[in-house]
Parts: C-alpha cells; sequence; structure tokens
C-alpha cells in the first residue's frame, strides 16, 4: 500500500467509525501535534482525537501531495453530523506503512 493509500484509508477509518482499521495504520511510536496538542503520544492521540470522530460525518480530500519520501500533505473538507463544514491541512509522516507523525493546522469553518 502506496503512502496516499495510508493516508486515504486513515481519514476513511474515521468517517466509518472503524477504529480497529485506524490502530492498524497508527505505529506504536506515533506523535500528533496541533496548536492545543503538541506532541501527543499514540495512546494520548487515541484518547484526545478518536472520541471526535462520532461528530464528522463525511471528508473530502482536497489534496493530497508527496513531499519527499516520507511526507504527504492533506487538505480535506469535513462535514460534521450537524451540516456544518470546515477545513484543515496536515503533515503525516509515513514509515513502513504506518503513519509515525501528523502535524495538524487547523483552517476554518466553510458555510
Amino acid at each position: 500500500m502506496d503512502s496516499i493509500e495510508i493516508a486515504r484509508r486513515s481519514y476513511a477509518a474515521y468517517a466509518e467509525d472503524d477504529r480497529e482499521a485506524l490502530e492498524a495504520l497508527v505505529a506504536p511510536d506515533f506523535t500528533f501535534s496541533s496548536g492545543p496538542d503538541p506532541l501527543l503520544d499514540r495512546e494520548g492521540y487515541f484518547e484526545r482525537c478518536w472520541p471526535n470522530h462520532g461528530a464528522l460525518a463525511a471528508f473530502d480530500l482536497v489534496r493530497l501531495v508527496e513531499i519527499g519520501d516520507d511526507e504527504i500533505l492533506v487538505t480535506y473538507e469535513v462535514e460534521r453530523t450537524d451540516g456544518t463544514r470546515f477545513r484543515n491541512s496536515e503533515v503525516l509522516t509515513i514509515r513502513d506503512g504506518q503513519l509515525v507523525r501528523a502535524e495538524v493546522y487547523f483552517g476554518w469553518n466553510l458555510s
């Protein structure tokens, strides 16, 4: 599975309420960073971020660009279950078929 497909599957796992699929894609030494949550480890990521999946109905992957050998730039738009939408960008680092780092850059709400 190539890096773009791994990224696609990670967002699909959120939309499909499939934590098992996401856990298989996330490396044991995974780190997650965003403004309010710098350098969460794998356990902290699932504790802090996974509960949000219930409010997310669908992901539209606007941009998936490979950067070098192991990074993907992703911009996505999400529809929440209440019908509102937002846009974010992330830099994902993928090695040996697993996500090892995610850096989230929050975007904005869409009308």
